[in-house]
């Protein structure tokens, strides 16, 4: 897809298809109102109508004298709530509201969105972008290419600023959305495929094949390695699957190079390919998504390679451990006690509990690879979605001034996390009989304790993304389609670019 601005009036583009934004009540006056009149009414007849009532509904309604095919008006929301997600979101839901149909040029008027965004042109621009090359997302076209639910491929994707702006800045904020926006359907692909199509030994194929593709350096690390390394957390978990168990190390920049900001970057994402619950087995009930527990280790990969893109050599790791948790004759069991890489003794008490598992493995490993500052990414636990919904991410980070960091990121990415608290007074509950600490128990407070066994396995400043509730949508969305969201992608790769020199 082609992208290119132009500094124009939204009237004076032609274009198979205008989007046109409307936040808040809409006033049909001033640019509008011309659009309006220039429509012969059409979008003031459709508000009359009532088909503009919803966010994010997209209304398809007739050129009139404009110079394009059709026109597509775009529900925001409340003006006062417009931010970075919801100009992602317009562009997005344009695109789904094409489905099915032939498309080639697209034009999206920007000022509606750059005004909430405080009249930031290039941040509209830029998720303006994103937000149409993530809504071209199709899972079903994985499988069925001839699909007629997949949005039209675009040939051009046209930004209409207003008259005078500079265009050169603009379009380099609206290649760097439509990167970032390709990397999060990368793990969107790879999170969507079925747990028979990848593998622990398949993701660590792909991952090689990104790696080649995009000049990055990868090691991976089999089960026999495994054992002679130490990693008893990680070799636990994929013990009863006959697909064995990869540990997946990418690095980008020269070997123990740091960023402009003196750090060592290691982005961690837990990579279980199928989760069945092993012998703690999961009820049978949606059983098919745990496909899906592979999320945070595509999401990293996707991560490392959208950063090589935007900034080549830019020091950095991803760890992602694969496996498959399986019920088997080799099966882990509920009261068998592993030694961490880090030589804690955990007593597993619920084989269900296994992500925290193979990060506390993969976390102890980046630091033995001399990473600085961590962060992992998961969907680690259903308490998470039960507690902040499917739009909002939880975290957790040892201590501030790392969290604000991450923090920012999100904020420039335009997406949502709620930090949760690490609570001492629960340690105690987390004692082993047998060895330094169970990886389960009670269900009071389980949120917090998936936070506070990753707490121990790292001594550099840590943060955890606990992406349960949003990494993938159970039902259709006006800006998504059922399946793996992309999210914490954008905020991984914002965070790596913020120690870009």
């Amino acid at each position: 897809m082609q992208i290119r601005v132009v500094s124009a009036r939204p009237w004076e583009v032609p274009a198979d298809l205008l989007v046109v934004p409307v936040a808040g009540e809409p006033v049909f006056a001033d640019e509008l109102g011309e659009i309006d009149r220039r429509s012969g009414g059409e979008l003031r007849a459709l508000h009359a109508l009532g088909e503009v009532r919803t966010a994010y509904a997209a209304v398809l309604g007739a050129p009139g004298e404009l110079p394009v095919r059709r026109i597509l008006m775009v529900w925001a929301g409340k003006a006062e709530t417009l931010d970075r997600e919801t100009a992602r979101r317009v562009a997005a839901s344009a695109m789904r509201r094409l489905a099915g149909r032939s498309v080639g040029s697209v034009a999206i008027w920007l000022a509606p969105l750059a005004k909430g965004l405080g009249d930031d042109e290039a941040t509209a621009a830029e998720q303006a972008a994103r937000g149409v090359v993530e809504g071209g997302f199709e899972p079903k076209a994985i499988y069925r290419p001839d699909t007629d639910e997949a949005p039209p491929a675009l040939d051009e994707l046209i930004l209409v600023a207003a008259p005078g702006s500079a265009v050169a800045p603009l379009v380099a904020a609206a290649e760097r959305g439509q990167i970032i926006g390709e990397g999060a359907n990368l793990a969107r692909r790879l999170a969507n495929r079925s747990a028979n199509d990848v593998t622990p030994v398949v993701l660590a194929e792909e991952a090689a094949a990104i790696a080649e593709t995009h000049g990055l350096s990868i090691d991976v690390i089999d089960e026999h390695r495994a054992a002679e390394m130490g990693m008893g957390m990680f070799l636990a978990v994929g013990k009863g699957s006959d697909n064995p168990p990869r540990m997946i190390v990418m690095r980008s920049g020269e070997e123990g190079a740091q960023d402009s900001l003196g750090r060592r970057l290691a982005l961690i994402g837990k990579g279980v390919c199928f989760d069945s619950g092993g012998i703690s087995i999961k009820p049978a009930a949606r059983m098919e998504e745990m496909k899906m527990d592979k999320t945070g280790a595509c999401t990293v990969i996707a991560a490392i390679a959208t950063v090589s893109r935007l900034a080549p050599g830019l020091p950095m790791l991803t760890v992602a451990p694969a496996v498959e948790n399986m019920p088997g004759p080799h099966s882990s069991r509920p009261g068998d006690v592993v030694k961490a890489l880090n030589g804690k003794w955990v007593d597993i008490i619920n084989t269900d509990a296994e992500g925290r598992l193979i990060l506390g493995d993969a976390m102890t490993y980046a630091e033995q690879l001399g990473a600085t500052h961590l962060v992992d990414v998961a969907t680690l636990t259903g308490a998470v979605a039960r507690a902040l919904g499917t739009m909002v991410s939880g975290a957790f980070a040892s201590h501030d001034p790392w969290w604000d960091h991450v923090a920012a990121a999100a904020a420039r990415a335009g997406e949502r996390f709620w930090r949760l608290p690490l609570v001492p007074d629960y340690a105690p509950e987390m004692e082993s009989v047998y060895g330094d600490l169970v990886n389960s128990g009670e269900a009071e407070g389980s949120l917090v304790r998936s936070g506070m066994f990753l707490d121990r396995f790292h001594t550099v400043p840590w943060a955890h993304l606990d992406i349960a509730g949003t990494a993938y949508y159970t039902k259709r969305y006006p800006f998504a389609p059922r399946g793996a969201s992309g999210a914490a992608h954008a905020t991984l790769v914002e965070l790596a670019l913020a120690g870009k020199s």
